[in-house]
């Protein structure tokens, strides 16, 4: 609370110290945040199963790939295996296990952000609801053209993935089988 002037009995504003005697503007410098690197856990290196803990593939166990720029994990199934295709996620929504997959041979040096971005239509206020056929067709040939290209890049991943895979007993029946939790199992107690 500003303090209150005797005589007067009007609030004065208590100057601060070494306030300039000139009042002059500042420039406001607008200061953009750099974006740091995700660190990655030290508990996910390449090979790891992880255990998706959710969104459409929760319970699944999943091979992990690589760290992409975005600081996302890219994983896979195999799809071949338990049907989980080449994705993106969180390791928020990742609990690392102790169990490791043979990863050498895999080629995952095309696939980046980019890979998984989707072809939108440029619509704008204007033709919002007029709709272009030309332009349309233009998107779904590309979308169409990346599919094939996702599938190709899954294949090549999965060829290379299986056969270190069946090299490991039991190991394929693992990946393949759901994480569950029962009413009898103590999480804070089980090994990963």
């Amino acid at each position: 609370m500003a303090p209150v002037d005797k005589k007067s009995t009007k609030r004065t504003r208590q100057i601060n110290k070494w306030y300039s005697d000139e009042d002059e503007k500042r420039p406001f410098v607008r200061r953009q945040r750099q974006p740091k690197a995700t660190t990655l856990r030290q508990s996910i290196t390449p090979g790891t199963v992880l255990i998706l803990l959710g969104g459409r593939f929760r319970g699944k166990r999943v091979v992990f790939l690589k760290q992409l720029s975005s600081g996302l994990l890219l994983v896979t199934g195999p799809y071949k295996i338990n049907g989980v295709p080449l994705k993106r996620v969180n390791q928020a929504y990742v609990q690392p296990t102790s169990t490791k997959v043979d990863v050498k041979g895999v080629d995952v040096a095309k696939i980046d952000d980019d890979f998984f971005k989707r072809v939108r239509a440029n619509t704008t206020r204007a033709n919002l609801f007029k709709a272009d056929p030309k332009r349309s067709e233009e998107v779904k040939q590309q979308d169409e053209a990346n599919k094939k290209e996702r599938i190709s890049q899954q294949s090549g991943v999965d060829k290379a993935l299986l056969a270190n895979i069946k090299s490991t007993n039991f190991l394929a029946k693992y990946l393949s089988s759901r994480f569950t939790i029962t009413n009898n199992m103590k999480v804070h107690e089980l090994k990963w």
